[in-house]
């Protein structure tokens, strides 16, 4: 039997258990259980140096440890020290390995958007996982500007990227200038209208372009009914958790775990 969990603060409402325990069952591997743990800050590297000896094989980290899980680790990949943070740690022989599989999860959800070099993309939000989706972007060619509502952390992320900031004074901005969108800010966190608290003109989405928010809810929020409406493609923060969470389970199991089995989990 092996144990497995999502740390965050708050965690109730994670998807995860729910998603995960799906596939761990869809793959056969009955005696291993997915579970939420809520933990304070101040818990936080405590519990995960306790995991191991409670029979934990990883887990995933979301807010807002996700740095302190990168500082905690032993070993760590490329993709989580050029990020700044991890989602996913390991427990191998005694230390701990930490991973990012955020930002190639984006990637495997931009699969069907053809090849993204050269390609302009907006990112919302300099956080923890603004800085996920700036440098998966950037990796995979795209020309990436950055919007923060404090102009100045869109400018430090972005001098660290080495991609472009927008200015606080810039008005609306349009969306039909980028090819993808990415909302990884707080916008429409908890169910509120996060078009609202975002500087994009509505009503110039488009065709050809890919809209993504990488919060979740119940149904799709303000700004993705809008992309829709203006024949965008969209993409919810669901898919990008089932394709994570996918990526995680992988590391954990060697085993490739069934996406629709994943989706329809998290979003039943």
């Amino acid at each position: 039997m092996a144990r497995l969990a999502v740390l965050g603060h708050p965690v109730s409402h994670s998807r995860s258990p729910a998603m995960q325990s799906a596939a761990l069952r869809a793959l056969g591997l009955d005696d291993w259980t997915y579970e939420a743990i809520d933990v304070t800050p101040e818990d936080f590297e405590s519990l995960v140096h306790s995991l191991p000896g409670e029979g934990f094989a990883g887990v995933n980290v979301t807010v807002p440890h996700k740095e302190a899980a990168l500082a905690l680790s032993d070993d760590a990949s490329d993709a989580a020290s050029a990020i700044g943070a991890a989602n996913t740690l390991t427990f191998t022989n005694g230390r701990i390995e930490a991973e990012n599989t955020d930002a190639p999860g984006l990637i495997d959800a931009l699969g069907e958007s053809g090849n993204l070099e050269g390609r302009p993309a907006l990112v919302l939000g300099a956080g923890g996982a603004g800085r996920a989706v700036v440098w998966a972007l950037a990796g995979a060619g795209m020309e990436v500007s950055l919007w923060n509502r404090t102009a100045s952390r869109a400018e430090d992320l972005a001098a660290e990227m080495n991609v472009s900031a927008i200015g606080d004074q810039v008005g609306l901005i349009d969306p039909g200038e980028f090819d993808v969108i990415v909302n990884a800010s707080a916008a429409g966190l908890g169910g509120d209208d996060g078009l609202a608290d975002l500087p994009l003109d509505p009503e110039r989405f488009r065709p050809g372009q890919t809209v993504v928010d990488m919060v979740y809810g119940d149904g799709p929020g303000r700004l993705l009914e809008a992309a829709s409406l203006g024949g965008a493609t969209t993409i919810d923060g669901l898919e990008i958790l089932v394709r994570q969470g996918a990526r995680s389970l992988r590391i954990w199991t060697g085993m490739k775990p069934d996406l629709d089995v994943m989706e329809r989990a998290a979003r039943s």
